[in-house]
């Protein structure tokens, strides 16, 4: 039906404005002159460090693509992928939806490197789960390491029952290894079937997911100041929250969203302090590598058209 088409978008925008609205009046006390302050007192390697950590998130995620083209036995030069897939995320952390808007821009890549649409739907579907893998295995481990840190966004849970579900979630993860170790027949979805990948597939995903998420994270808990930082374990907490509040929303680059949840989970810290840590984040995260991508594009556009106008029959 035509209205499925728009009730993500339509989600996503009830997402913005609401968490928006709810942003605004979290920060009615706060000035721009307070952010620009808490800016420019942030010394100059914190800056080198969290551009560092970025740097570290998206070649982590540039192995995400690797790790789904072995999966499917398929030879795309290293270049191409990474650059494939640095644009791809780059886009689609911007755009929001990231599944749906980051399998059109891997199908027109990759089908100039002849991969079938069916090849790259289970790229996809692969690069995703990888995601979901590593957020659940590294926030399992962040709820073991640090039981009090629901304490940040609203009613107290017991400790026990917080590293209850922390080992809950690493059980999952430890099923899904046993499930690769031990061959199990492939888990069908209506007509899709999802085969377990290989061992070494499956070690790569728990080293180089988590990688990214900690890069991510690194990218925020650099950009808070030292005094009142409330150590990085923490922070990687509220951002796997916060981040995951955000990409379930399917807010456009989780404006709002992101911000509103990380200001609550980090409420112990000066605000002014904590949004411009996270000014930092969507610059160095989102907005930077937005720009790069569009000059990717553009640059592989204008190739692919040279090469149709090439294969086009004169007439």
């Amino acid at each position: 039906m035509k209205w499925r088409k728009f009730i993500w978008p339509v989600i996503g925008s009830a997402a913005v404005v609401l968490s928006i609205w709810l942003l605004f009046h979290e920060l009615r006390g706060l000035s721009l002159n307070d952010i620009w302050d808490e800016l420019t007192q942030i010394p100059p390697h914190r800056y080198l460090l969290a551009l560092g950590s970025a740097c570290v998130a998206y070649a982590a995620l540039a192995g995400y693509d690797h790790i789904a083209l072995l999966h499917i036995g398929k030879r795309v030069s290293f270049l191409f992928v990474s650059l494939c897939s640095f644009t791809t995320y780059a886009l689609s952390h911007n755009i929001g939806g990231s599944v749906f808007s980051g399998a059109v821009i891997r199908y027109r890549a990759y089908g100039s490197r002849g991969l079938s649409a069916q090849e790259v739907g289970v790229l996809v579907a692969m690069c995703w789960f990888t995601f979901i893998l590593a957020t659940v295995f590294t926030f399992g481990i962040v709820l073991i390491l640090e039981p009090d840190l629901f304490d940040r966004f609203g009613d107290a849970l017991p400790w026990f029952v917080t590293s209850i579900g922390g080992g809950v979630l690493l059980a999952l993860v430890a099923l899904y290894v046993y499930g690769s170790w031990v061959h199990f027949r492939p888990l069908k979805i209506g007509a899709f079937e999802v085969y377990y990948p290989r061992l070494p597939i499956v070690w790569r995903q728990l080293t180089i997911g988590p990688l990214e998420l900690l890069g991510a994270a690194g990218i925020l808990y650099f950009a808070l100041p030292a005094d009142g930082n409330p150590g990085f374990i923490v922070v990687l907490g509220v951002f796997l929250v916060a981040f995951s509040i955000a990409s379930i929303t399917h807010a456009p680059g989780g404006i709002g969203v992101f911000e509103y949840v990380a200001l609550k989970g980090l409420s112990t810290m000066d605000e002014a302090q904590v949004m411009a840590a996270l000014i930092v984040f969507r610059l160095f995260y989102l907005i930077i590598p937005l720009i790069i991508a569009l000059v990717v594009v553009v640059i592989f556009e204008r190739g692919q058209y040279g090469k149709e106008a090439t294969a086009r029959p004169p007439g």
